[in-house]
């Protein structure tokens, strides 16, 4: 039995570069965090009335990021 589940645009009509592999929602909800297959990490701005806009990426890493974890205080 096939289950379809139905997509959700986050970015609106401008996706991002990257292809995203693993996403995260900081704890405060105004940062999400995207790993790509490119090996990038990117922070995005998530503002009240849930604009999005890009705010850092991180390079660096030589393979895909696939899992993205928040580390404790």
């Amino acid at each position: 039995m096939k289950t379809s589940v139905p997509a959700v645009a986050v970015w609106g009509r401008t996706a991002p570069s990257h292809s995203i592999t693993a996403v995260m929602i900081t704890d405060d909800q105004q940062t999400i965090v995207t790993g790509s297959q490119e090996g990038q990490i990117c922070l995005w701005d998530l503002s009240s009335d849930l604009q999005i806009s890009s705010k850092e990426i991180l390079f660096g890493h030589t393979a895909s990021v696939t899992c993205l974890a928040k580390a404790r205080e």
